[in-house]
């Protein structure tokens, strides 16, 4: 569903945001899911048998049921679920697919992307079915994006890797800054040499490599859109030698800074 156009994604009217009553329950049917039907749990208990597959489900599973499924819940009554669902379809051939069950990572995004389509069609708002498409591609990137990359777990803790992409956020935000390793680490609780170790597990590049990238970009960005010369990017920088600042830039841009003037 990446290179699906917008457009070709049929928005169904059978869509709600519900907490199931406590006698509620999802019974087999005969006849097979007839579209797709994105079915998300944001709280409760309860087993979702997908195809006779059975899934226990808390805050956070979430299906893709196609056409062509088989399907069929039920729930604990004291801890009811509270779900999501969206039936569509898409009216152009699909290669990539996400994965029909996973427990999502990053629920944040995920959750207002969904209570936002829910929204758009109980208050009939302007441009909905518009909007609500390319909601629904989103909804289908951010599944795909889970899918293809690794469990942040993998590498390191869920804490430690917000602390890290926070740092690593930080250093682009102020690439002006003369960032030392020891400095960075220390704001992230960590020593020097645990830190460098994460940060290069999780970021895919040294921290100081980083740092210096992250400058050349910014650099970059001065010369080409705000107008500066070579000189007075290199002071925004933190650089004191201009002849230093020209020599890294060729290094990691391939090119002098006064070229890309």
């Amino acid at each position: 569903m990446l290179h699906a156009a917008p457009s070709s994604f049929e928005i169904k009217p059978a869509l709600a945001k519900i907490v199931c009553e406590p006698n509620w329950k999802w019974q087999k049917r005969e006849i097979p899911m007839q579209n797709y039907d994105l079915f998300y749990v944001w709280s409760g208990e309860g087993t979702v048998v997908q195809n006779d597959e059975s899934f226990t489900v808390g805050k956070g599973s979430c299906f893709l049921f196609r056409p062509g499924d088989h399907t069929s819940a039920v729930h604990n009554p004291q801890k009811p679920l509270v779900l999501t669902y969206i039936h569509f379809d898409v009216l152009e051939p699909v290669k990539e697919i996400p994965l029909p069950y996973r427990t999502v990572r990053e629920t944040v995004d995920f959750e207002y992307m969904l209570a936002r389509y829910v929204r758009l069609f109980l208050v009939h708002t302007y441009a909905a079915e518009e909007e609500g498409q390319l909601i629904l591609k989103q909804l289908m990137i951010h599944l795909l994006r889970e899918d293809k990359e690794s469990p942040v777990e993998k590498t390191v803790s869920n804490q430690l890797a917000e602390v890290i992409l926070e740092i690593s956020n930080y250093v682009k935000q102020h690439p002006g800054i003369q960032h030392r390793v020891e400095d960075l680490a220390a704001r992230a609780g960590l020593s020097p040499r645990y830190f460098s170790i994460k940060f290069k597990d999780l970021i895919g590049s040294p921290v100081q490599s980083y740092i210096i990238k992250t400058r050349i970009e910014r650099a970059q960005h001065l010369l080409q859109h705000a107008g500066m010369n070579v000189t007075e990017v290199a002071d925004a920088l933190g650089y004191r030698d201009i002849f230093f600042f020209s020599r890294q830039f060729k290094q990691y841009t391939g090119q002098n800074p006064s070229e890309i003037r």
